[in-house]
Formats: C-alpha cells, structure tokens, sequence
C-alpha cells in the first residue's frame, strides 16, 4: 500500500497499543513484520501516548515478540512530559503523580521528586494524570485538592480508552476527565494529538514531515497529531478505530489498512 504514496516514503513513525500490541497479545507476527520493514529500507520509530512504561521495558516487550529495537527508537509521552515539565520548572521540585512507572522514572531521571502518596503533603510544583491501573479514591483526591489550591495540571495524553483483547478498557484520558470536572481546570496535555512527540521521532530518524508516514489506530490523536505536524497519516484498524470511523475523518488519512501487516506489504 505504502507505494500509491508520492513521494515515496523513507521512514515510520508508528503508534503502540493497538497497532502493534493489545495489551500484551502481538497483532499479528511483529517479527516478520519489523523484518518486512527493514527489507523495505524503511527507517522506524515508536511514539507512543502511552506512559506507563519506560523505554527499557517497551524496548524488552519487543525483545519478547522478536524486535529489537534501539532506545532512540522510542518516543512516548512520559518522556515528553518530564521534558516539558523540566522547560517550565528549571529549579525542579516535587510533583504529584497519577501515573505509574514509566512516568514516575521520567520525573525522577529530570531530577523531579514523584510523590504517588496520597498522604504525603509535600509541597509540589505540578500534578501530572496520566494512565495509573492502581488508581485510587485517595489518589484523585489528593490531586484534585492540589489542583484546586492553585498547582498546575498535566497531562500525559489524553486518550479516553485502551485496547485489549477483550475490548476497550478506561484509558488515561478517562482518569483525566474526573480531575478535570472535579477541579474545573483544563489541564496541559503534552501527547498526541500534539505534534511534538512525532517531531521528535522525524528528527531522530534524520528525515523530514514529507518523508515519513504516520501510523496510527485512534484518528483523534494518531491521526491528528500527524496532520497537525503536517506529514501524511495512515490508520490501522487493528485497535480502535473502525472503518466508518476512519473514513469519516477529516481531513481524509492518506491510507487506511486492516492492520500493519497489510499496510506494508
């Protein structure tokens, strides 16, 4: 599919979950697919909304389904976050965190101080929401009663479901609509459908907005963060979006497959 595209396309910048992965279920033989690639001369990275891993453990789930990959290789929105946080808190400090592992370690390699304790009333300089599968009554409290008091409110992404094999699951962005309608602030949403995290994985690969195409299964941030960067989108329908769905989309994707597999054959 990928030659009906001009000019041709030197580099991938694919999404996670959904597109390669269902929670921990392959979609399809990853191996030979990244093998498919790279016999294409395809350069490849991963940007992903996702923050609850770090880029070892993402980079080790891939060992697992037979790509290897190089950290660089990996963009997600914890990393972009703690960046964005770091640009706006030179003098660091704590921040309060509804997030698990993958952000907490972003924070703390900036040098920020995570607190995920709800009793703990250390002064902080942030809240950042993000995807937390031990999420608490306690946890929300805390962050609203921060939030409410004056703190500034991140937020990882924005995305209102996740895939698994058994169906769409609460998402990040479902936590984060209860601090936002507990606390009636807006917060600052740092991945897709900004275009940042896909600058970034462009510029990595050493290739511009018109040489790279980006993948995706969730047209209001994939598909939207790609076209707010201005490179050419291609959804999957292996995650969440269905075709009616994908094809109602505007501005129109440039591509649509059934799933990654068959975009790059």
């Amino acid at each position: 599919m990928l030659d009906k595209l001009s000019p041709p396309v030197r580099g991938l910048i694919l999404d996670m979950d959904g597109v390669l992965w269902k929670d921990d279920t392959p979609i399809g033989d990853l191996h030979a697919t990244f093998d498919h690639i790279r016999s294409r001369g395809l350069k490849v990275s991963l940007a992903t909304n996702n923050a609850t891993k770090t880029v070892e453990e993402y980079l080790e789930k891939l060992r697992g389904f037979g790509v290897t990959l190089e950290p660089w290789q990996i963009v997600n929105s914890s990393e972009a976050t703690a960046h964005a946080l770091t640009n706006k808190f030179p003098q660091k400090g704590a921040v309060f965190v509804v997030g698990e592992n993958g952000i907490v370690s972003a924070l703390r390699e900036k040098g920020f101080t995570p607190i995920t304790d709800p009793d703990d009333k250390t002064a902080i300089v942030a809240v950042v929401s993000s995807w937390d599968r031990q999420l608490t009554f306690q946890k929300l409290r805390r962050a609203t009663l921060h939030v409410r008091a004056g703190t500034p409110l991140y937020a990882t992404n924005a995305d209102r479901s996740f895939p698994t094999p058994e169906g769409l699951i609460p998402g990040a962005g479902s936590i984060l609509a209860a601090l936002e309608t507990a606390t009636d602030v807006k917060a600052i949403v740092i991945g897709k459908p900004s275009p940042l995290m896909l600058e970034l994985a462009a510029e990595r690969m050493g290739l511009t907005k018109d040489e790279v195409l980006v993948v995706g299964d969730r047209v209001e941030t994939d598909i939207a963060g790609g076209q707010a960067m201005k490179a050419r989108t291609a959804v999957v329908l292996s995650g969440v979006a269905t075709p009616e769905q994908a094809k109602a989309w505007k501005p129109k994707p440039d591509l649509i497959a059934k799933d990654l597999a068959k975009l790059v054959s």
